[in-house]
């Protein structure tokens, strides 16, 4: 099967991005969420970012720009374009009864061609989709944060995602430009390994060992990351306390959020939406 037009669900920053991507890459995007307020903010944040990172650095024209924001249909009103849908794309909050309900709801509403593809981070696809009937067309598409910089996906396979639709979701992802690779379903999938360096090194902050800022060090310097791991907490840090939680309850209490990562989020010091994580942004 051709994929011509995807739906991305959720305008937040992952899920804006992917549209972003799918329409400079040629496929017609319907982007929706529940909060027009929302998808309104989002236009105009695709629409700057064209500008400041492709048009003024000579990359592509404003023509050009005008084209890739006009593949893009902003809407809350998923019914009326679902029987267009060839790949729906479901990056909404972190919140296991509300994809499971957002999957039975496309299972019911999108034509039988359509996959089913989930951008969770942690949570078991088998578990989200275990309501629909079309086992064989659904699978994880777990991209990078940012997609637009990252170009590497986590492709999770369930038991019943078809070669069909595994192949055509490869294919997709080759037009995306992106890398890919292939696992098993499983919870926490590879953010798992992410989310434990996460916990481990804000035990050692509080343990007094180290500070962030030294850390952050020892992960570009000595590892040669790209960021250190502090400041992909701060990204938001709700993420992380959300995945250890699940993790806790599907796999053992050795995946405890730390005390102070919950202190953290509880306080509402969740990183750089809110200016304060362990770093402060409100001078940037």
């Amino acid at each position: 099967m051709e994929v011509k037009k995807i739906c991305c669900l959720g305008a937040g920053t992952i899920g804006s991005q992917i549209a972003q991507l799918s329409a400079m890459q040629g496929f017609d995007v319907i982007l929706r969420d529940v909060d027009d307020k929302a998808l309104k903010t989002c236009s105009k944040v695709i629409n700057e970012g064209l500008k400041k990172h492709f048009v003024d650095k000579g990359k592509i024209t404003q023509k050009e720009a005008d084209d890739v924001l006009a593949k893009i249909i902003f809407t809350t009103n998923l019914e009326r374009y679902c029987q267009d849908f060839d790949l729906v794309i479901e990056s909404v909050p972190e919140n296991l009864a509300l994809k499971q309900q957002i999957f039975k709801k496309l299972d019911e509403i999108c034509p039988q061609r359509t996959i089913l593809a989930s951008n969770s981070s942690a949570l078991s696809v088998t578990e989200i989709s275990a309501q629909s009937k079309r086992k064989d067309k659904i699978l994880g598409l777990h991209f990078s944060n940012p997609p637009t910089i990252l170009n590497l996906v986590e492709v999770r396979r369930c038991l019943g995602t078809s070669e069909e639709t595994l192949n055509t979701s490869k294919e997709v992802l080759r037009k995306l430009g992106q890398e890919y690779l292939i696992v098993k379903d499983y919870p926490g999938g590879l953010a798992r390994l992410l989310n434990v360096m996460m916990n481990e090194a804000i035990k050692m902050v509080a343990e007094g060992i180290c500070t962030p800022e030294q850390i952050d060090l020892v992960c570009k310097k000595a590892l040669g990351h790209r960021w250190g791991i502090f400041e992909v907490i701060d990204i938001n840090m709700e993420i992380p306390l959300s995945v250890l939680s699940y993790l806790q309850k599907e796999l053992g209490d050795q995946y405890t959020p730390a005390p102070l990562l919950k202190q953290m989020v509880f306080s509402g010091r969740t990183g750089r939406k809110v200016g304060k994580g362990f770093y402060d942004y409100t001078s940037k």
